[in-house]
């Protein structure tokens, strides 16, 4: 069970002096039966005040509010969690849903809602063949389809480090035949969207011990994976970009419908002139033999 420490810095250089609005931070990590928060701490300089809320997905989000004027914008958290997921898990799906196609509870059906229903138009329906390509036939093993389109994205996308804003949608990526973990993680979402399962977008870190897996190359890296709804099983998380499924070596942050809902740090500022801020981000994951921490 491996103790990790991340440390996340985002740091912001104004061409002039600035007024800060608002901003949005998502920064601490979910827990869940596979993940253990043990210490987290976040640092901001100028001096903010601090608001904690949850978001309709129950992420913790900090909303930090400025008096002062500022050139520039330091926003650190340090965070120590406990990693509990077996490299190999067993899921306990449910007997209806151990095949593809399944029909969710009507319960089910309506609290997933917009989960299950693709975000990006596909009007020629050309994702839509291009994931009918991965069944098998119906009845299939749920879980097997899911593991083959995961397999597929990463077999038929080249993965490419990507540090510039945005996310592709899933056609581009297609099209392209390149992408980065977000763009991974929205195509097998959008696919198996299409297939009826409902799905989110989950963000936060990787930890990569063994220097061997793709998605945290370079300083200022965060992952991206998905997380599918399955009766009996729950969320399962996939990650398209390294052919894994189960949560073992993922910490997640935030999940949502959407990437752009997940963005670490999120705000807005006021000045004259060009103030475009020069951005400096930093994210180090690190295996942590350090005795037990504090949780603020």
């Amino acid at each position: 069970m491996p103790n990790v420490t991340i440390t996340h810095t985002t740091s912001y250089r104004y061409r002039s002096v600035v007024s800060l609005g608002p901003h949005r931070l998502m920064l601490r990590p979910r827990e869940t039966r596979d993940l253990s928060l043990t210490s987290f701490d976040v640092e901001i300089s100028p001096e903010a005040s601090i608001d904690w809320s949850h978001d309709v997905a129950g992420n913790t989000i900090a909303t930090a509010r400025f008096d002062a004027m500022v050139e520039a914008l330091t926003i650190r958290s340090r965070t120590r969690v406990e990693l509990r997921a077996p490299v190999w898990p067993v899921f306990p799906i449910a007997a209806e849903a151990a095949s593809y196609p399944f029909e969710y509870s009507a319960d089910d059906l309506t609290d997933l809602g917009a989960l299950v229903v693709p975000q990006y138009v596909d009007n020629a329906g050309r994702l839509q063949r291009w994931v009918e390509g991965f069944v098998m036939g119906r009845p299939t093993d749920t879980l097997s389809l899911l593991k083959d389109i995961g397999n597929g994205v990463t077999a038929e996308i080249s993965y490419e480090a990507r540090e510039t804003e945005g996310t592709q949608g899933p056609l581009e990526t297609l099209e392209r035949g390149c992408g980065s973990c977000r763009d991974f993680a929205v195509l097998f979402a959008e696919a198996v969207r299409t297939l009826g399962f409902g799905a989110r977008l989950a963000s936060g870190y990787l930890f990569d011990a063994s220097g061997g897996h793709l998605g945290s190359a370079g300083a200022g890296s965060t992952h991206a994976w998905v997380e599918v709804f399955i009766p009996g099983a729950g969320w399962i998380s996939f990650d398209p970009t390294n052919r894994s499924v189960g949560s073992a070596n993922l910490i997640p942050v935030a999940v949502a419908r959407n990437k752009k809902q997940v963005s670490p740090v999120t705000g807005c500022f006021r000045g004259e002139g060009n103030t475009m801020p020069t951005l400096d981000v930093e994210v180090r994951v690190e295996n942590d033999t350090s005795g037990p921490a504090r949780i603020s």
